[in-house]
């Protein structure tokens, strides 16, 4: 999506050869107009019939929300770590997040999950695939299908999204960071 990588050449920060910081228009400040054309560039992408959205909090649920709102559908999102209004049987997974570097206990109730959905699995970036891995996990566990996976932003050069791809998951990217070097982020 072009529109995108304008905006991360533009407005993203780049921090060593591993991290982009897009916090001033996708995570902690957001522009609704570009995740809103974003959400319909997901439903263009992904013409299936999808019954519901899942993603991991806390960035992927703006984008999430959004990709439902475009599809009509609800949205659940795994919680990190049990918390004391989760309840009924809970299905989890272990992630590790190349974000804040640890591992996380990621949580969603087995009943926001039927056997018959056909879930899309969302989330902002793609580094080394635990979380959308987890998701996978958690989503064929309470014995739905996993349509396929779509991030905002892939770090190519992790592999995390080849790898999943080599599982056989249709993963979707609406922009594709090929190298991050001297503050230059190159996309494919």
């Amino acid at each position: 999506m072009d529109e995108l990588k304008e905006r991360i050449q533009k407005e993203g920060k780049v921090e060593g050869n591993e991290i982009v910081k897009v916090g001033s228009f996708l995570n902690q400040q957001i522009d609704t107009s570009l995740l809103k054309r974003m959400a319909q560039e997901v439903k263009r992408l992904f013409n299936e019939n999808i019954t519901k959205v899942v993603t991991i909090e806390a960035s992927g649920i703006a984008f999430a929300c959004a990709i439902a709102t475009e599809y009509n559908i609800p949205f659940v999102f795994a919680k990190k770590n049990n918390s004391s209004n989760l309840s009924g049987e809970l299905v989890c997974a272990q992630v590790y997040s190349f974000t804040h570097n640890e591992m996380n206990r990621i949580v969603i109730p087995k009943a926001y999950i039927k056997s018959t959905d056909q879930i899309l699995i969302a989330d902002d970036f793609l580094a080394n695939g635990k979380s959308l891995q987890g998701l996978i996990n958690i989503v064929e566990e309470c014995g739905a299908k996993v349509v396929g996976c779509v991030v905002q932003i892939e770090k190519e050069f992790q592999n995390g999204g080849n790898a999943i791809r080599r599982k056989g998951y249709r993963v979707e990217a609406l922009a594709s960071i090929k190298e991050i070097s001297d503050d230059i982020i190159k996309f494919n």
